[in-house]
């Protein structure tokens, strides 16, 4: 093989900025690629599975976060641990590239900066006789609707979608259903609004768990019980900022290994901003785990996981 990396990319990531942006990646990536153009949602995981079974070092996923999702389930189910897998960031949301380090390694492409490979954990969910990877975040509830109305808006990116997305689910989407809740051996049962279980440290552009780490083994979490509208706006500066610390009144924060939830009605989840369940699938029970040591990535060491070693 003597192209070193496939590039696989969604024409309309970044609302069309992904095409405007492959020309240069191209020219300052440094060594061969081939373009794979995305056609339709879902056509990413089957391109990528195909060029990680071919044998290409690397895959890289040219887009958002919905891109990064497909490419990285792709490469998984190939089984093909030695493929390399990676991000350039030119989406409407690049949250994982964020936790890599790629999105400042990208502001300094022209000087070529080394960048290294590690093996990182993975989740899985499974729930309604399906199951899929992740690689960045995965919300349950309140979240999942907020996915819901970013679809909706389309003149906003990064954190300003997230946040008119964020006030809109507010306003017509508040719920807490009860849930029964395992977080490894602990068990919760009462009313949920949401609950955020993350590999890495944002969801939706919100740094909401900074200390989230890729090769732990664990999860980390955020679970929002009994919570009002005010509680909930009371949050939003803390989640916008990565300030979402300690033991906050009305939020359980805290890592584990495998999730189960149990719902009195049916679930909207998102893995990675990609809808694994919606209500209307009446989807109630599901299972979230990690999957250690599963994915090699390439990341920037210096603005790894935000700078930390």
């Amino acid at each position: 093989m003597t192209v070193a990396a496939c590039v696989i990319y969604n024409p309309t990531a970044g609302r069309g900025r992904a095409t405007r942006l492959l020309a240069e990646f191209r020219a300052t990536a440094g060594y061969a690629v081939e373009l794979w153009p995305a056609a339709k949602p879902g056509h990413a995981v089957e391109l990528a599975r195909e060029a990680a079974e071919q044998g290409f070092e690397r895959v890289i996923a040219a887009g958002g976060d919905g891109t990064v999702h497909e490419v990285a389930n792709g490469i998984l189910q190939s089984g093909r641990r030695e493929t390399v897998f990676s991000v350039w960031p030119c989406g409407s949301a690049n949250d994982y590239a964020f936790t890599l380090g790629l999105i400042a390694w990208w502001k300094c492409r022209g000087e070529r900066p080394p960048t290294e490979t590690l093996v990182v954990d993975v989740g899985r969910i499974r729930g309604g006789g399906r199951e899929r990877f992740y690689v960045n975040s995965l919300g349950i509830g309140f979240n999942g609707m907020v996915t819901v109305e970013a679809r909706k808006i389309w003149r906003l990116r990064g954190l300003a979608l997230y946040s008119y997305a964020f006030v809109r689910a507010m306003s017509r989407h508040f719920a807490t259903p009860r849930m029964r809740i395992r977080f490894d051996d602990t068990v919760f049962d009462g009313p949920t609004l949401a609950l955020t279980l993350n590999l890495a440290q944002r969801e939706g552009g919100f740094p909401i768990t900074p200390a989230a780490s890729l090769t732990d083994g664990r999860l980390d979490y955020v679970h929002a019980a009994r919570l009002t509208r005010g509680h909930l706006l009371r949050y939003l500066p803390a989640m916008a900022t990565g300030r979402l610390r300690g033991n906050p009144p009305l939020l359980r924060l805290g890592r584990a290994e495998r999730v189960g939830v149990v719902a009195d009605a049916p679930l909207c989840i998102h893995a990675d901003g990609e809808f694994f369940s919606v209500p209307a699938d009446r989807l109630s029970e599901c299972v979230v785990e990690v999957v250690p040591r599963r994915l090699r990535v390439e990341v920037f060491s210096p603005a790894f996981c935000g700078g930390r070693s």
